[in-house]
């Protein structure tokens, strides 16, 4: 190899040696400046008010059914409740106002689809397609003491003291005559809550349920024949009395598992009221000194013998005391005591 190439490559990496120490001392001596993040602006989203279940027309709104979430600015519309804007409202604020139209879960919740108390239509938005309103006078042991809201579900017992023909005491009876029936008001209040906002028990004089045209012509019959008491119904009995329709084939459960058709059939059952299938009581279930049936009507014919051709025990008027066969013939009607001869 010729000696000059070799000397110029020697010198090349001299050179390139000296310069790269030269600049990591360089390097090394400057301090390096420090990397400062620039505060990033963070812009509140926008908190508008939603439903968090699927409200149907007449819910009445309780706590549970409305909460703030964020939602894209481009999309906030003038009729939403958007937190910290003029005319918001808090959740509880709109505890006891009804849906005016169907909210689906997760929708807005717009001015217009909820009506106040005290507005026009208010009670017509409560209640359901084809149902009435019909006011129950109650007293704080036949209201179950103040403890009934608005929304909830109850059943209508009629207490009634039924008379017969006899002198005996009359037969005292109970009949659950309505089960499933929602309590629209209470003393037309919708809420009644204590300085803190919680829900308080106050006893009213009247209630105000939904029915249906014919559950409201017999509820107002029954206000003539007795007293009328409201027992509260458990939030589970929907479940039990849903699969008491569907064995009984008064529901039909949807064959393609139609998630929306399966919902609907629930909400039918779960808010129809039931008006079959009552159940009663008498004295003689609560204690053995009461009646069991309706005293008997006295003996038309008094001047009948009381036996014919027998004896037995008999009462000071004459008449045969114990089990009896009556004996008709003709016009004449005879009683004779059973064992007699």
């Amino acid at each position: 190899m010729d000696v000059r190439k070799i000397a110029l490559l020697v010198g090349a990496l001299i050179i390139a040696g000296v310069t790269a120490f030269m600049a990591r001392s360089m390097f090394i001596g400057a301090a390096a400046p420090e990397a400062q993040a620039s505060p990033a602006v963070q812009q509140e989203a926008n908190q508008v008010m939603v439903a968090t279940r699927t409200l149907p027309v007449g819910t009445i709104i309780d706590a549970e059914m409305l909460r703030y979430q964020p939602w894209p600015e481009g999309l906030v519309q003038e009729a939403y409740f958007v937190r910290g804007q003029e005319g918001a409202a808090d959740p509880s604020e709109l505890i006891g106002t009804v849906v005016r139209t169907e909210i689906t879960a997760g929708q807005p919740v717009t001015r217009g689809s909820l009506v106040r108390p005290g507005e026009r239509g208010f009670l017509a938005a409560a209640l359901g397609p084809g149902m009435r309103a019909v006011a129950v006078p109650v007293s704080a042991s036949s209201g179950v003491a103040g403890f009934v809201f608005p929304g909830d579900r109850v059943d209508i017992v009629l207490t009634q003291e039924v008379e017969g023909g006899g002198d005996g005491a009359p037969l005292r009876a109970s009949e659950t005559i309505f089960r499933n029936v929602r309590v629209l008001a209470v003393d037309q209040r919708l809420d009644a809550r204590d300085e803190e906002g919680n829900s308080v028990a106050q006893p009213g004089s009247n209630v105000t349920l939904e029915a249906t045209p014919r559950m409201a012509e017999r509820i107002a019959v029954a206000q003539t024949l007795g007293q009328l008491s409201l027992s509260l119904r458990s939030l589970a009995d929907n479940n039990a009395e849903l699969e008491r329709a569907i064995a009984s084939g008064e529901v039909q459960v949807p064959q393609n598992g139609d998630p929306n058709a399966e919902r609907q059939m629930l909400l039918a059952v779960a808010s129809r009221p039931i008006d079959t299938g009552s159940t009663y009581s008498v004295g003689a279930d609560v204690s053995r000194f009461q009646r069991s049936t309706v005293p008997g009507r006295a003996r038309e014919n008094n001047s009948a013998p009381a036996a014919s051709g027998g004896s037995g025990p008999t009462s000071p008027d004459g008449r045969p005391v114990g089990p009896v066969v009556r004996v008709a013939r003709g016009n004449n009607v005879t009683l004779v005591p059973v064992g007699a001869r």
